[in-house]
Parts: C-alpha cells; sequence; structure tokens
C-alpha cells in the first residue's frame, strides 16, 4: 500500500549547481549526499517539509541518468512513493500488468526499492521504496 510521497528526484548535469539553485529558491542545505556507485550517481536529499528533493548527477556516462539527461535535458527524473512492503508491491502490480524494471527490490538511497517502467505509468517512471 503507498503510505506517502517520499521524494521527487531531479536529474541535473551538476549536483554543485543545482544545489546552489534550490538553496537559493529554498533557503534549505542538503540534509544528506552520497554516492550510489552501483547505480552511477551522486546524489543530494533536501528537505521539504516531510518530503525530499532528491538532486541526482551521473558519475557514469553508461547510466540510466547520463541517458536521460542526455535524451531529456535537466529536470524531474522520477516520483518515489514509500510503501511498506516492496516485493508485495512489485508483485501485486505485476500481475495487474504493470511493466517493471525491477520484479524484486533492491537495496538503493531510500531504502529497498524498485522501479515501474514509464511505459506502464503515463510516461512517469516511478520508484518505490520501503524503509529498511
Amino acid at each position: 500500500m503507498i503510505k506517502k510521497v517520499d521524494h521527487v528526484s531531479i536529474a541535473v548535469n551538476s549536483l554543485e549547481e543545482g544545489l546552489k539553485t534550490f538553496e537559493n529558491l529554498l533557503g534549505i542545505k542538503p540534509s544528506h549526499t552520497e554516492e550510489v556507485p552501483d547505480q552511477g550517481i551522486k546524489a543530494a536529499m533536501i528537505m521539504v517539509g516531510d518530503v525530499e528533493i532528491e538532486l541526482i548527477e551521473p558519475t557514469n556516462p553508461e547510466s540510466g541518468v547520463a541517458k536521460f539527461l542526455e535524451k531529456k535535458g535537466e529536470g524531474i527524473h522520477h516520483i518515489c512513493f514509500e510503501v511498506d512492503d516492496v516485493d508485495k508491491e512489485l508483485e501485486s502490480l505485476a500481475t495487474k500488468g504493470v511493466e517493471l524494471i525491477d520484479k524484486q527490490g533492491r537495496k538503493g538511497l531510500a531504502g529497498k526499492i524498485g522501479f515501474l517502467h514509464p511505459r506502464s505509468t503515463k510516461g512517469v517512471l516511478i520508484e518505490l521504496a520501503q524503509k529498511i
């Protein structure tokens, strides 16, 4: 079951420049910055109320984020929803015919995560996250 919006992710060419922009706009510094080598990204989390804005910069030119930036430019990359059980949600959605990127949850910045393919979600990349 979907509990809440966990974060909105924005792909940026430069994490440093993106952070300057959002600090200027929101007056908020990031609460957390981390490199995620297996996803080929550097990420910074900016807490706004009870939802985070996640800025992501590719560190690998072959990563999905690098390809996204090449094709679409900077902007909203995905929306993440917090769930109780990622594997259960992925299984349930698959039985409803939703195309999945991840058949099972995997470790991610937001906990245990799984992505739904944008072809099944009106062009929006959706991430499900279970806090662990």
